[in-house]
């Protein structure tokens, strides 16, 4: 069966409210250790992500093994027009909410980097072998990602891998490189 956008957003983020902690938090732990041991992880220099929200996939270890490896991270500030820049991540203290309740770095045009080399991408759903995402809804990655020449990975919770789309997809949406699940 195949949902509305809007509709397969709405099923997904109440499948991820209802995911039970322990298993959150115990899948999050391995995502971060199946990513850190990705040859494209550790030959990356920069690394961008997003602060992760409630019911996302935590970001928080992301962060944390990004900066002990000595790597610079990189986090989103939503601009007008539903475009994004990426700015450098200092502490969790120096980021402002926005509009839509995120965490983001103080936009100053001097920091900004959009070519970071490894990209982790945010979404609510992924299919594995079309590499599509189901994203919140803005289209702020797709216009990002059209342009983005660096390496796209998703980390993906159980009840956020699809065996196949069942939301259309635009001729806009981008397919990620490489999406780290721990369903299998």
């Amino acid at each position: 069966m195949t949902y509305t956008k809007r509709d397969a957003r709405q099923r997904q983020i109440a499948t991820l409210r209802v995911m039970p902690l322990a298993q959150r938090i115990a899948e999050t732990k391995t995502l971060w250790q199946q990513l850190t041991t990705l040859p494209v992880w550790r030959s990356a220099r920069t690394i961008a992500t997003t602060i992760s929200g409630d019911f996302e996939v935590d970001t928080s270890g992301v962060i944390a093994a990004a900066q002990q490896a000595g790597k610079s991270v990189l986090v989103p500030r939503t601009l007008p027009h539903r475009q994004l820049a990426f700015l450098p991540f200092t502490t969790m203290n120096a980021l402002v909410r926005s509009k839509f309740g995120i965490l983001e770095p103080p936009y100053d045009p001097a920091l900004v980097n959009n070519q970071p080399d490894l990209m982790i991408v945010p979404g609510l759903a992924y299919t594995q072998q079309s590499r599509s995402r189901l994203g919140f809804g803005g289209g702020y990655y797709d216009r990002f990602l059209t342009h983005f020449v660096g390496t796209t990975v998703a980390l993906a919770l159980s009840v956020q891998i699809r065996p196949e789309d069942d939301w259309p997809r635009d001729t806009f949406d981008v397919p990620l490189q490489h999406i780290i699940t721990t369903k299998h």
